[in-house]
C-alpha cells in the first residue's frame, strides 16, 4: 500500500512492481488525481487530514509492504507486521522508529516555541535509485520466502 497524497516515488513503485508481478494499491484524498492502471489500484478517500492513514492502517495486513514518509503511519504499520519504507528507501523498523517519532517531536515542539526546523531536502535522482534499489530487494526476498 502507498500513501499516495505526497509520495514522489510512485512510479518507481508501479515499475518495480510490476517487474515482480505484485500489485500496488496507492491511497490518496480526492485531492490528488490518480489513475488505475494493470496491476494498480486506486483508493481515494476524504480530504480530512488523517483519511489517508486512517484506511492504509484498517486495511494492512501481516508482510503487506507500505510507502509512507510518514512517522505515526509507519510505527503503526510496524506493529501490525508490515514491511514500511520511506519514499528514499529507509526502512522503518522497530529498531529506528522511536529515534524518527522522537526527532519529529523535538522538531515540533521547537516550532511551536517560534524556531524553525529544516525540511527535508529535495529528492534527487540519486533517492529515487535507492528506493527503488531498496523495493526490489524487499520484494525479492519476500518471494524467495514464498517460493519455499
Amino acid at each position: 500500500m502507498v500513501d499516495a497524497d505526497s509520495c514522489p516515488v510512485k512510479n518507481e513503485i508501479v515499475e518495480t512492481a510490476t517487474e515482480h508481478g505484485v500489485a500496488v494499491l496507492m491511497v490518496a484524498s480526492h485531492d490528488h488525481r490518480l489513475e488505475a492502471g494493470p496491476g494498480v489500484g486506486i483508493v481515494q478517500v476524504d480530504r480530512s487530514d488523517q483519511s489517508v492513514d486512517l484506511y492504509i492502517v484498517n486495511h494492512i495486513r501481516r508482510g503487506d509492504v507500505v510507502v509512507t514518509g510518514d512517522f505515526g503511519l509507519a510505527c503503526v504499520a510496524i506493529g501490525k507486521a508490515a514491511i514500511v519504507l520511506s519514499p528514499r528507501g529507509e526502512q522503518y523498523t522497530d529498531a529506528n522508529i522511536d529515534y524518527l517519532m522522537e526527532r519529529r517531536h523535538e522538531s515540533a515542539r521547537r516550532r511551536r516555541a517560534g524556531g524553525r526546523t529544516k525540511g527535508p531536502r529535495a529528492m534527487s535522482a540519486a533517492d529515487r535509485i535507492a528506493f527503488q534499489q531498496k523495493l526490489t530487494k524487499v520484494l525479492s526476498v519476500m518471494q524467495e520466502k514464498d517460493d519455499k
